[in-house]
């Protein structure tokens, strides 16, 4: 990244930080209703079809679209080759974006042109219009008592778990649907398998479970809790989780950092590159809502991609845009402390072996 302000006392707070004892990740917790409940040995209880038919979806409500930056903010994907600069349009190269993953932000178009935001041109047939992901995180009306997931991807249930998905018998899903987990079963190969409604089961590796975690020794007032594993944040008001999304950490190789962190900058948006000259390099233009925490690793809006749910950075946590923007002004509203700071920790760990082979891998 090319954000160059490092500030000495963050560096050395975190390495204090590293030293703190972490909580351990606790278990879903279901209504009693329906958490005993075993598919091999009979249907629910009345009670617990009763409970499913009276809480159909998660008790949430979406955080709103930050409609001022998707609507004010053009982004053009570049490349991958190497695309040339001009001086105005059909004018004289001055300059040239090296090949590579590369963004710009268009503020200007005309006569198959446009302009970026540092005053250069290029041609609109070297570049494509991208649209960033509307999908958005909730606030949680319950404080999450009753566990619920994103499904990951277009899916049918299915009426018993390992059963095949068939349109006669699931319900269809789509990607980023919200569904509340009333009990859960473990096959024969260690996945498990979630029960969403009467005779409507899906299995783990087709959804991400927000899950709460216990607050770390030494965290106190605003905090987030990153699960590389899930792939989902949560923040937390000391015990409380108030919201919850999908994102994005790093893929293997840029892997995010696991551990207690600070914020320690904020920036409406920045630029970010990375890997000159190398086959993945990139280069992103206003990357908006950015919240620096590990040395110029951030939380930050992301409007390249929309497979929030997946890991897919080269370290950073990626979120929708209106997700950051939520944070970020969430993150600035904190108690201040004695010395009139406004801190929010970042705390990133794995509820499962998100690198590993079997039943507990992502």
């Amino acid at each position: 990244m090319t954000m160059k302000r490092k500030l000495y006392f963050a560096t050395l707070l975190l390495c204090l930080l590293f030293a703190v004892t972490i909580a351990p990740v606790a278990a879903l917790e279901f209504n009693e209703l329906c958490a005993d409940y075993n598919p091999d040995v009979g249907e629910p209880s009345q009670d617990c079809l009763d409970y499913m038919t009276d809480f159909p979806e998660p008790l949430t409500a979406q955080v709103p679209l930050d409609g001022v930056t998707l609507a004010n903010f053009s982004y053009w994907r570049v490349g991958p080759e190497a695309v040339n600069l001009f001086d105005a349009p059909g004018g004289s190269v001055v300059g040239q974006i090296e090949a590579g993953f590369n963004f710009v932000r268009v503020v200007n178009t005309t006569d198959g042109w446009l302009q970026t935001q540092d005053g250069m041109w290029i041609a609109e047939s070297d570049a494509r219009w991208y649209e960033p992901s509307s999908f958005r995180g909730v606030l949680l009306l319950d404080n999450l008592e009753q566990p619920f997931a994103w499904v990951l991807g277009d899916i049918l249930t299915v009426p018993a778990p390992g059963a095949e998905q068939s349109m006669e018998t699931g319900r269809f899903l789509p990607r980023y649907t919200r569904i509340n987990l009333f009990a859960e079963y473990q096959a024969e190969d260690g996945w498990y398998w979630y029960m969403i409604g009467p005779n409507e089961w899906i299995e783990q590796r087709n959804i991400s479970i927000p899950k709460l975690v216990e607050r770390p020794e030494g965290v106190e007032g605003r905090w987030v809790a990153i699960d590389i594993y899930e792939q989902t944040i949560i923040a937390y008001e000391d015990d409380t989780p108030v919201f919850s999304t999908l994102v994005a950490t790093g893929l293997p190789g840029t892997d995010t950092n696991e551990g207690i962190f600070q914020i320690w900058a904020r920036v409406a948006n920045d630029t970010m590159s990375g890997f000159t000259g190398a086959p993945n390099s990139y280069a992103l233009q206003s990357v908006p809502w950015v919240m620096y925490f590990d040395d110029s690793i951030s939380l930050h809006g992301t409007y390249w991609h929309d497979l929030f749910g997946f890991r897919r950075s080269r370290g950073c946590v990626n979120m929708t845009i209106s997700d950051a923007r939520w944070l970020f002004d969430w993150t600035a509203q904190g108690e201040p402390n004695e010395d009139g700071e406004v801190v929010t920790y970042v705390y990133v760990y794995a509820s499962g072996d998100y690198q590993g082979d079997g039943p507990q891998t992502k």
